[in-house]
């Protein structure tokens, strides 16, 4: 008796072909979508930055003219500090917040999912809204929120938005406000998957709170901290909203950011190709940031 090999008939090929192209069917609105409203746009803007663009005279080819103006431009020099400041506080106190609410609101029971819940409603509340909200709690008067509590103290109202030296730091307490409950979310997905049975194993043994927190959680939950490193050094970057919302860059430009400079330059002067060179090399240095991010995170992991 001899073995003959079989091949797939024509039926089978069919459904193989089918299994295959149908993922493709579903991903393809969000595809278009994504290749129209994000990808062509994004190829436009690059194209862009290397024109004098005016309008109804026809755009000028300038080269890289725009990314030298751009680079030696004060004020651009000055935002990249304030980016980088405001960047760097918003991701390491939101990870610092993010991982203590993680902490605080561990658990299954009931009460604690409503908290949880209550706590992640900044995420998914408008920025614009939000940043409307510490507007108001920022008064300068002694009517406003804050300044009330102070009052209380003894204390003088203070200007905080309307002061080059604390409007900065305003911002980014608005901002750590908001990306906190974001990274509790992650975080508590990290939480999770830790074994139960090394908690009391570690209490039996007599180890403490910190040691457990250093030699227990935090090799469980590295996965986790380090996708929130990654979306918080992005994040801090392209922050543009709570920014203009707040102070517009003001007073004097002491919390100007890129994203707030390129949309000044682009919709306030008209300057499409200059402000479309700056928002192509913010571009390449977010990606540049995130493949260094996760290039060490992958290292750390393999360690």
């Amino acid at each position: 008796m001899t073995a003959t090999a079989t091949t797939p008939g024509p039926r089978r090929a069919r459904i193989i072909g089918k299994k295959a192209v149908l993922p493709w069917l579903f991903l393809a609105p969000g595809l278009l979508l994504a290749l129209v409203f994000k990808f062509l746009p994004m190829g436009k803007g690059v194209w862009l930055s290397f024109f004098d663009v005016r309008p109804f005279l026809g755009d000028k080819w300038v080269g890289l003219d725009n990314y030298t103006r751009v680079l030696t431009d004060h004020r651009f020099q000055d935002a990249i500090g304030h980016t980088l400041l405001l960047g760097v506080g918003m991701s390491l106190g939101g990870i610092v917040v993010g991982s203590a609410l993680a902490l605080l609101l561990e658990g299954q029971a009931r009460s604690l999912k409503i908290i949880r819940t209550a706590v992640f409603l900044p995420v998914v509340t408008a920025t614009a809204v939000v940043g409307e909200m510490w507007r108001l709690m920022y008064y300068p008067t002694s009517d406003g929120l804050l300044n009330s509590g102070l009052g209380l103290l003894g204390l003088g109202p203070v200007p905080y938005l309307d002061n080059p030296d604390t409007a900065l730091w305003a911002t980014m307490a608005m901002g750590i406000w908001m990306l906190a409950p974001y990274n509790m979310v992650i975080i508590l997905a990290g939480l999770a998957g830790v074994d139960r049975s090394l908690y009391e194993a570690a209490a039996m043994d007599g180890v403490s709170l910190r040691q457990r927190l250093r030699h227990i959680t935090l090799p469980a939950i590295r996965p986790a901290l380090g996708i929130v490193l990654t979306l918080a050094a992005i994040r801090g970057l392209r922050v543009f909203t709570e920014v203009y919302v707040l102070t517009g860059g003001g007073p004097a430009g002491s919390t100007d950011v890129w994203m707030t400079r390129a949309y000044t330059l682009g919709f306030t002067r008209n300057d499409i190709g200059g402000a479309s060179a700056a928002s192509v090399v913010l571009l390449c240095v977010t990606l540049l940031l995130t493949v260094t991010v996760n290039y060490l995170r992958k290292r750390g992991d393999v360690r």
